[in-house]
């Protein structure tokens, strides 16, 4: 007995949650337990200074739920900085359910998910992610109001998967316009790693610009059906980062460029649609400037996706939709600019930006 709460003191006091590497000063953390519907779920509130927290909801099979932690508190994290820099009255939050989106996601496990969400009295909005489909929010919305993406023939802006792709797009060229001096992409070869919903759109703008596309994913039937569908090229090698390409787009999860991946990096642009897709920001960012790799700073060039489902809480249209997607290659090229202009990396300057709008709301909340 003395030695099993021995070691779970230990535990405790060397992994705190507030403790760990990505909590940053979050406003809430819940997390939700149902044992008839065997959901295991977390919440993540990282700020509402500028409005209620809105992110997505993961379903993944995480190894541990330290992992499922760790991962909600870098999205939300990122999802603040996300609407800040875009310009939306909105504050960054996301939750993961812990779990197999394939064989153990029902609509019970869904319902009850959104019983959750309701408890927070529209703080925390919820919205699809990997492992959700807009059928997955059509059911959570059965039980609250506070979701977005729903489908459109009930009153929602659907799947944010296409605007999300192009919000990527529009970074993509505006990378290659700072790095080449012209926007265009045609014969570019361009290794798009991750073929969801997103990457597959992605994949469709490059190929009709004429895009020399590689194609990788850990779904050899995906893979498959990209390639015949869009003319794409299955890439076949054992180490994707080590090859010679114009652009590496990582669009699956996160931190693909780490310790062991950045050195072997041979891109002359990094721009993808993956949530914080540096696993340090401050060093692998600076690392990258010092190889002259210029990287669109993911929290900013995939935001189409948080743009399209703002479009139900604010209630404008696709027009204005992709007029607000299209302004993510100005807003980016600025960024890169200024991050050249200040020898700072691209990350920190697009994050300074960001921040600024947030301290500046903050000021004005505390003088009233």
């Amino acid at each position: 007995m003395s030695t099993t709460y021995s070691s779970l003191q230990q535990v405790l006091h060397e992994d705190p949650v507030f403790g760990q590497l990505s909590f940053d000063g979050h406003e809430q953390i819940i997390f939700c337990n149902d044992k008839d519907t065997g959901l295991k779920a977390i919440i993540g509130i990282h700020n509402t200074v500028l409005g209620p927290a809105l992110g997505g909801t993961r379903m993944w099979n995480y190894e541990n739920e330290w992992a499922a932690l760790n991962d909600v508190l870098r999205l939300s994290r990122g999802m603040t900085y996300k609407s800040a820099i875009t310009g939306l009255n909105l504050g960054g939050g996301k939750a993961v359910i812990i779990g197999d989106a394939k064989t153990q996601k029902t609509p019970e496990l869904m319902r009850k998910f959104g019983e959750f969400v309701h408890s927070l009295s529209g703080k925390y909005i919820t919205a699809e992610d990997v492992g959700m489909a807009t059928e997955d929010m059509d059911t959570v919305r059965e039980v609250t109001p506070y979701v977005t993406g729903i489908s459109q023939d009930k009153g929602g802006a659907g799947n944010p998967s296409p605007i999300t792709a192009y919000g990527v797009f529009m970074g993509m060229k505006a990378a290659a316009k700072f790095k080449y001096g012209s926007d265009i992409l045609e014969d570019k070869r361009i290794y798009v790693e991750g073929i969801g919903n997103v990457g597959e759109n992605l994949v469709e703008y490059l190929t009709q610009e004429g895009a020399d596309v590689v194609i990788a994913d850990l779904n050899q039937d995906r893979l498959e059906q990209v390639r015949d569908k869009y003319g794409a090229t299955i890439y076949g090698g054992d180490d994707l980062y080590g090859e010679q390409m114009d652009i590496y787009a990582p669009c699956a999860l996160g931190a693909t460029i780490n310790d062991s991946t950045i050195h072997r990096i041979q891109a002359d642009i990094i721009a993808g649609a993956a949530n914080n897709q540096l696993a340090n920001e401050q060093k692998h960012g600076a690392e990258l400037m010092k190889r002259g790799i210029v990287y669109a700073p993911d929290f900013l060039i995939n935001a189409g996706g948080i743009i399209n489902v703002y479009a139900e809480l604010e209630g404008y249209d696709r027009s204005e939709i992709m007029r607000k997607t299209e302004n993510i290659f100005t807003t980016t090229v600025e960024i890169l600019n200024r991050a050249k202009e200040n020898n700072v990396t691209t990350y920190q300057a697009a994050f300074e930006i960001a921040k600024a709008r947030i301290d500046a709301r903050r000021s004005e909340l505390a003088a009233i």
